[in-house]
């Protein structure tokens, strides 16, 4: 491991000078990522800024109904968390799959939304990766890929976002603020991850110099009833390779309105816009749901090895959906 410096920021402008002095630092929050990758040499930090104690650990509501979120809460506070198990139980049952409970107990919420992705590729500084080497290629078209990208992805990289929380989140059109030397900033979360593209070392939209500081969830009636459904390859702690986080409200068999997004599929959690669209003012029938994913589905593009994910996120979506449909009808 390279050497580096460490600094335990006192406040966020602290924290926010520091980076913006040291190109070459990196915020340490739980650690359950960045470290990992130090050891294996893919990230090379020549300062670590810690700012697990900073006051950015609490759960507020705010004065529209939603739920502002520090960015050093710990995922096991907020799996927890009654209003968001009761009010967003999607996102309570997004991080209760998303990894042991020890990891659930240091990582943070700031953090957990800035994962690198998990491709063997991209964590084994010996092969070609663009993400982490932009210009040397990517390995995993040619190589080992059943686990990766069928929708958004580019010839530059077929990786996908590992982050279970962030699926819900992104089904929720949460908002991510953040601190920059320029003052503090909202970023929907929708906007927050960019494309593949051609430039996929490049995964948000964060400034230079930029810390999160929240994550705010808005009053979202839909979201009460929520369920998050996760397929992997071992019933232990393992990342996903398809996942479904929804939201229904159905009166009179019609489906009133929807939130879906899905996770394991792309480079950043993919909201199925085109599926909410087909969804809405149909009945809410499981013929109405299998539609509903073929339109989201029409665009996704398969490797020879991962067109398996199709079908699993098309039947995900259909199980998941019929679930909420039969509970919104006891």
């Amino acid at each position: 491991m390279k050497e580096f410096g460490y600094h335990r920021a006192s406040t966020v402008d602290d924290a926010v000078a520091l980076l913006d002095r040291e190109p070459g630092a990196r915020v340490l929050g739980g650690g359950t990522n960045l470290v990992d990758l130090m050891k294996s040499g893919v990230e090379e930090p020549s300062l670590l800024v810690d700012v697990r104690e900073l006051p950015l650990d609490l759960i507020e509501p705010t004065g529209n109904g939603g739920l502002r979120i520090g960015a050093t809460v710990a995922n096991s506070d907020l799996a927890a968390h009654p209003e968001v198990r009761r009010r967003w139980p999607a996102l309570a049952q997004a991080l209760l799959a998303g990894a042991s409970g020890q990891v659930r107990n240091m990582a943070t919420v700031g953090g957990n939304l800035l994962q690198r992705t998990r491709c063997a590729y991209f964590a084994n500084p010996a092969m070609p990766c663009n993400k982490r080497v932009p210009g040397s290629g990517c390995a995993a078209r040619g190589g080992e890929h059943r686990n990766h990208a069928v929708l958004g992805w580019s010839e530059h990289c077929v990786a996908t976002h590992p982050s279970d929380m962030a699926v819900a989140l992104t089904a929720f059109d949460a908002v991510v603020t953040v601190a920059t030397p320029a003052g503090e900033t909202d970023i929907p979360l929708s906007d927050f991850y960019l494309p593949v593209g051609r430039t996929p070392h490049r995964e948000t939209v964060l400034p230079a110099a930029a810390l999160i500081t929240a994550v705010t969830l808005p009053g979202l009636p839909v979201a009460a009833r929520s369920r998050y459904r996760k397929v992997r390859e071992r019933a232990s702690f393992a990342f996903a390779i398809g996942s479904v986080a929804a939201a229904v409200e159905i009166a009179d068999g019609q489906v009133r309105d929807a939130r879906l997004a899905f996770g394991a599929v792309a480079s950043r959690p993919w909201r199925a816009r085109s599926a909410e669209r087909a969804l809405i003012g149909s009945p809410a029938v499981p013929e109405t749901f299998a539609a509903a994913a073929d339109a989201e589905l029409s665009a996704a593009k398969t490797l020879p090895d991962n067109g398996y994910k199709v079908a699993l996120i098309r039947e995900l979506t259909v199980a998941t959906l019929s679930e909420l449909t039969r509970e919104t009808s006891r």
